[in-house]
C-alpha cells in the first residue's frame, strides 16, 4: 500500500500540473485570440492528435506490457522501438500532412500545416520512451513525462501570442515547444537512440507490433470519438462554432485527469500482477471513487459553467457554456471506461475497448451529421454525450463478461472504497511521540 500512495501522489501532482498548465494555456490563447482563431487552432490540430495515437502504433503500451512480464530484454526492445519510430514518423507526417491539406478549412497556408505537424516525431518519440518507465514501474518518472512538457508550452505561449503576438502561428510554435525540448531532455538522460541498427530482430519486432497494433487500432478509434464532433464541426460549420466547442469541451474533459491518473498506475501494476481476478477488483473500487469524484465535479461546472466560461475565457466565448453542460452527463459516463479498461489494457487485450467504442464512433457520426446543422456546437455536445454513455454502458457489459465480474459487484459502494483516501490522510499526519 505504501508503494502505491507514493505512485498516487506522484501521478495526482503531475495531473494537477497539467491541468493548472493546461488550462492556463487554453486561458491566454482564448483571451488573445478569439472564438474564431481558437477555431482554426483546434481545426489544425485535430488530424495531428488523431495521428499521434496512431502513429504510437502502441508501443507505450505494448512495450510496457513485455517490459513487465520480462519477456524480452529491455536492449533489444529499444532496438526495435527506434525502429518503429523512424518509419512511423515518416508515415504520420506525410498522412497527416495531406489531410490537413486536402480536407482542414485552413489547409491552404503551408506555414500552418508545417507547424501543425511539427511536433509528431518528438511525440512519438516521447510515447515510446515513457513506455519503457511504465514497464519497469517507474511512475515518477513517466509522470514527470507528461507535466514538463506543458511548462514549456505555457512558457512559449506567453512568449508568442502575448509578448511577441503571432497570433494562431505562435499558438502553433509554442505547441510544438514542449515536445521538442522534452525530447531533448530525455534523449540525453536515456539516449534511446543509439540502440539504433539496420539489422531488425523479427521475432521482438513481430511481436512489438502485433500488439502494439490492436493498442493503436484501440487509441485511434478512442481519439476519433473524441475529435471527430471537431473534425465535423469543421466541415459542416464555422470556425467560431469550433472555438465555441473546443472551449466547452476542454473545460468539462479536464474531469478526465482523475481516471487518468488512477490508469497510469493501473496499467503499469496490471501488466505485472499475478492475481488478474483481485486486481480487477481493486480497478472496480477505483472506479466507483472516480464516478463520485467527477460526478461533484460534472454537477459544479454544469451549475456554473456560465461564470466559468466568463471568468476563464470571457464574454466572446459565452455560448461555450451550454456546451460545457451538455458534455456533463456523457464525461461522467465515460469515466467507467476509462478506468476499467486500462485494466483490459494491463491485462493485453486492448481489442475488448475496440469491440464497444467503435459502435460509439458510428453513433457519434451519425449524430453529428443530424445534430450540427440544427444546433452547431451544441449539437456537437449533445452527440458526444450520446456517443459516450452508448460507450460506456455496452463496454461495461463486455468487460463483466471478459473478468467475470457481476455488474452488481462492479458497482457494489462500500466504506473500504474509501481506503486510500484515509490511508493518504494518514500519511500526511504527524506522528505523535510516546
Amino acid at each position: 500500500m505504501a508503494k502505491f500512495l507514493d505512485d498516487l501522489l506522484n501521478v495526482l501532482a503531475s495531473r494537477v500540473a497539467i491541468i493548472v498548465l493546461g488550462l492556463s494555456k487554453v486561458i491566454i490563447i482564448a483571451r488573445w485570440l478569439g472564438p474564431e482563431m481558437n477555431g482554426t487552432i483546434s481545426a489544425l490540430l485535430v488530424y495531428p492528435s488523431i495521428f499521434i495515437s496512431f502513429g504510437a502504433l502502441g508501443l507505450r503500451r505494448s512495450s510496457a506490457f513485455f517490459i513487465g512480464k520480462q519477456m524480452f530484454e529491455e536492449g533489444y526492445i529499444k532496438q526495435a522501438i527506434v525502429q518503429i519510430w523512424l518509419i512511423s514518423s515518416i508515415f504520420s507526417i506525410v498522412a497527416c500532412f495531406l489531410l490537413i491539406r486536402f480536407f482542414s478549412s485552413s489547409g491552404d497556408n503551408l506555414i500552418y500545416i508545417f507547424l501543425a505537424i511539427l511536433p509528431i516525431p518528438f511525440s512519438l518519440l516521447i510515447s515510446y520512451i515513457s513506455g519503457i518507465f511504465l514497464g519497469k514501474n517507474q511512475i515518477k518518472a513517466s509522470s514527470r513525462i507528461d507535466w514538463l512538457p506543458a511548462i514549456f508550452t505555457l512558457l512559449s505561449t506567453i512568449a508568442f501570442v502575448i509578448i511577441v503576438p503571432y497570433s494562431v502561428t505562435g499558438a502553433l510554435i509554442a505547441d510544438a515547444v514542449g515536445p521538442i525540448i522534452m525530447c531533448a531532455i530525455l534523449l540525453k538522460e536515456n539516449n534511446i537512440l543509439r540502440f539504433f541498427e539496420l539489422r531488425v530482430n523479427k521475432k521482438i519486432l513481430g511481436s512489438l507490433l502485433s500488439l502494439g497494433m490492436v493498442y493503436a487500432l484501440s487509441l485511434v478509434v478512442l481519439n476519433l470519438n473524441y475529435r471527430i464532433d471537431t473534425v465535423m464541426l469543421d466541415k459542416m460549420s464555422t470556425s467560431y462554432e469550433v472555438g465555441i466547442y473546443s472551449k466547452g469541451s476542454v473545460m468539462i474533459q479536464y474531469l478526465w485527469q482523475i481516471p487518468m491518473m488512477l490508469g497510469t498506475i493501473v496499467f503499469a501494476r496490471s501488466a505485472t500482477a499475478k492475481d488478474s481476478n483481485a486486481f480487477s477488483l481493486k480497478v472496480c473500487q477505483l472506479m466507483r471513487l472516480s464516478l463520485i469524484i467527477i460526478g461533484i465535479g460534472c454537477v459544479i461546472l454544469s451549475l456554473l459553467s456560465g461564470f466559468i466560461i466568463s471568468i476563464l475565457f470571457g464574454p466572446a466565448f459565452a455560448e461555450s457554456a451550454s456546451s460545457m453542460a451538455l458534455l456533463a452527463p456523457g464525461v461522467l459516463l465515460l469515466t467507467i471506461f476509462k478506468v476499467l479498461n486500462m485494466d483490459i489494457s494491463g491485462r493485453g487485450a486492448p481489442m475488448v475497448a475496440v469491440r464497444a467504442m467503435l459502435p460509439a464512433l458510428g453513433v457519434n457520426i451519425a449524430s453529428n451529421y443530424f445534430l450540427i446543422p440544427l444546433y452547431g456546437a451544441d449539437g456537437a455536445a449533445m452527440s458526444s454525450t450520446i456517443s459516450y454513455s452508448f460507450g460506456a454502458l455496452y463496454f461495461l457489459l463486455i468487460y463483466s463478461r471478459f473478468t467475470g465480474i457481476g455488474i452488481k459487484t462492479i458497482f457494489g459502494f462500500s466504506w473500504k472504497d474509501f481506503e486510500v483516501f484515509s490511508n493518504l490522510v494518514l500519511k500526511f499526519m504527524p506522528k505523535r511521540s510516546i
